[in-house]
C-alpha cells in the first residue's frame, strides 16, 4: 500500500513538472509569435502578374535577392513580400493601395510595368503618403507632381528622356521621317509630346501619329500599319507593351516585304513573352530594336559582383536555378538595385515598428544617403534629392547616360547594342559603329 501511494505521489509530481514545462514552451513559442509579428513588415508588390506576368516575377526576383543577401532582416526586422495583382486596372491597384493603408505591417510598395495605375493613383498615393519604388513604369508624370509631397521614387527609364533617347539613335542610325505609333494611354500621350520635342531640336516633327487600345486585333494592327507604310515615313516609333508589341510584329511580317518599316520600340514589348510568342525565323524579317538600361547579365565579361547577384538570384529563386536567363531581367535589375537602395535608407533611418514613423523616417533618408550604394547598373551616389518643381529630377535615380538599346538575338536574349561586336550580322554595322561612337 504504501509503495503504491509513493508511486502515485511520484506520477503526480512528474505530471506537474510536463504541464509546467509543456506552460513554459507554450509561453516562449508565444512570445517568439509575438516578437515576430512586432519585428516583421512586408512588402507589397502592385503589378499585374497576368497579363505581363514575365515582368512582374522579375521584379519579384529581383527584390527577393536583395532581400535575401541580408537574410530577409534589416535592423533586427525581418520582410515578407506580398504579391498584389492589379491586372493592368487601376481601380485594382487603388483597391489595393487602399488595403495597403489598412495594413499595420505593410510597410512600402512596389509597382510593376504598367504607367497607367500609378498615373492615375499619383495623388491618392501622395496625399496618403504612400512610399512606393517604381523599378519600371516609365511616364515621365510619375515622379513629378504638384501636391504637397511626393512619395514617388523610380530607378527606370523616364520617359521625358527616353523619347529624346530614342529619336537621337534613330538620327544617327540616318532616320529623317519618323511615325509615332502609341498606346491610347497616360504613357502613350506622355511620349507623343517627348518625342515631338525631341524631333523638335532636330527640326524634324512626326509624320504623322497612329493611336492604338490594348487588345487590338491582327487586323486592325496589319491596317494600321499599312497606311504608315503607304506614307513616306522611314522609321515607326513604337510605344506597346508585349501583347500589342507582339500583334503589330506579327502584322508587320504579313505585310509585303517593300513595306515593313524599321521599328525603334520603347521596352514595353519586353516585358511579356514577345520573344516567345514571335519566333526567331519571325524576328528575322524584321529591324526592330528598343531602349534599355545599361545593364545585362549577358553583357561577357560579368564582374565579380554581378556573378555572384546572378548565382544568389538563382539560389533564392527556385524557378531560375534551371533556366538559361532571366526572362524581363530589366525588371531584375532595377528591382535589386532600387531594394538595395531601400536597404541602405532603412539602415540610415532605423526602425520602430510604428509604420507611420517608419515610413515618414525612410522617405527622408532616400533623399539624403550618406553612403554610396552599389548595384548592378551603377554605384549610386545620392540618387535622389528633395522634390521640387524646380528640380523635376530629385526622384529620378537614372539619367540618360544610363540608356542604351537593345535587341533580340537568335535565342530571344537581350542583347545591348553598346556590347554588340562589329561583325554583327544580325545589324548593319555601320549603324551600330554610328551609336557606339555617338
Amino acid at each position: 500500500m504504501i509503495i503504491m501511494i509513493k508511486a502515485n505521489v511520484l506520477s503526480t509530481i512528474i505530471y506537474i513538472l510536463l504541464l509546467i514545462t509543456c506552460s513554459n514552451f507554450a509561453v516562449a513559442e508565444q512570445n517568439n509569435v509575438q516578437q515576430y509579428r512586432d519585428k516583421h513588415y512586408l512588402i507589397y508588390i502592385d503589378a499585374d502578374f497576368s497579363g505581363v506576368k514575365s515582368s512582374s516575377q522579375a521584379i519579384k526576383q529581383g527584390i527577393t535577392t536583395a532581400l535575401a543577401e541580408v537574410d530577409y532582416k534589416v535592423q533586427g526586422y525581418t520582410f515578407e513580400l506580398v504579391e498584389k495583382n492589379h491586372r493592368a486596372n487601376s481601380l485594382r491597384s487603388r483597391k489595393n493601395l487602399e488595403q495597403y493603408l489598412q495594413d499595420d505591417k505593410a510597410l512600402l510598395v512596389f509597382s510593376g510595368l504598367h504607367s497607367p495605375p500609378l498615373l492615375s493613383n499619383k495623388s491618392f498615393i501622395n496625399n496618403n503618403q504612400i512610399l512606393l519604388l517604381d523599378p519600371w513604369a516609365a511616364a515621365g508624370p510619375i515622379t513629378r507632381t504638384t501636391e504637397k509631397e511626393n512619395w514617388i521614387y523610380r530607378l527606370s527609364i523616364d520617359d521625358t528622356k527616353a523619347g529624346a533617347f530614342i529619336t537621337k539613335r534613330a538620327r544617327a542610325e540616318g532616320f529623317k521621317k519618323p511615325y509615332l505609333l502609341l498606346e491610347d494611354t497616360g504613357w502613350g500621350r506622355s511620349n507623343e509630346y517627348n518625342m515631338t520635342a525631341a524631333l523638335k531640336a532636330y527640326n524634324l516633327k512626326p509624320l504623322g501619329v497612329s493611336w492604338f487600345n490594348w487588345g487590338l486585333g491582327k487586323n486592325h494592327a496589319k491596317l494600321i500599319l499599312r497606311n504608315i507604310s503607304q506614307s513616306t515615313a522611314d522609321v515607326i516609333f513604337l510605344v506597346a507593351n508585349s501583347a500589342e508589341g507582339e500583334t503589330f510584329a506579327k502584322a508587320m511580317i504579313d505585310l509585303p516585304p517593300h513595306l515593313r518599316l524599321p521599328i525603334r520600340s520603347h521596352w514595353g514589348i519586353t516585358g511579356g513573352n514577345f520573344s516567345q510568342r514571335v519566333n526567331a525565323q519571325e524576328r528575322a524579317l524584321l529591324d526592330l530594336q528598343f531602349i534599355q538600361t545599361r545593364f545585362s547579365f549577358l553583357n561577357e565579361p560579368l564582374s565579380n559582383f554581378a556573378e555572384g547577384v546572378l548565382t544568389a538570384a538563382k539560389k533564392y529563386n527556385p524557378e531560375l536555378s534551371e533556366v538559361p536567363y532571366i526572362k524581363a531581367q530589366t525588371g531584375f535589375v532595377h528591382s535589386y538595385d532600387l531594394t538595395k537602395l531601400l536597404i541602405a535608407a532603412i539602415n540610415q533611418a532605423g526602425l520602430t515598428g510604428n509604420k507611420i514613423n517608419d515610413k515618414l523616417a525612410i522617405h527622408q533618408a532616400l533623399i539624403s544617403l550618406k553612403n554610396p550604394v552599389k548595384g548592378l547598373l551603377k554605384v549610386y551616389k545620392n540618387p535622389f534629392l528633395l522634390y521640387t518643381t524646380n528640380n523635376p529630377d530629385a526622384h529620378e535615380a537614372l539619367r540618360e547616360s544610363d540608356y542604351t538599346m537593345g535587341y533580340y538575338n537568335e535565342h530571344g536574349e537581350i542583347l545591348l547594342l553598346n556590347q554588340v561586336p562589329f561583325n554583327s550580322t544580325q545589324l548593319n554595322t555601320n549603324k551600330v559603329e554610328l551609336l557606339l561612337n555617338e
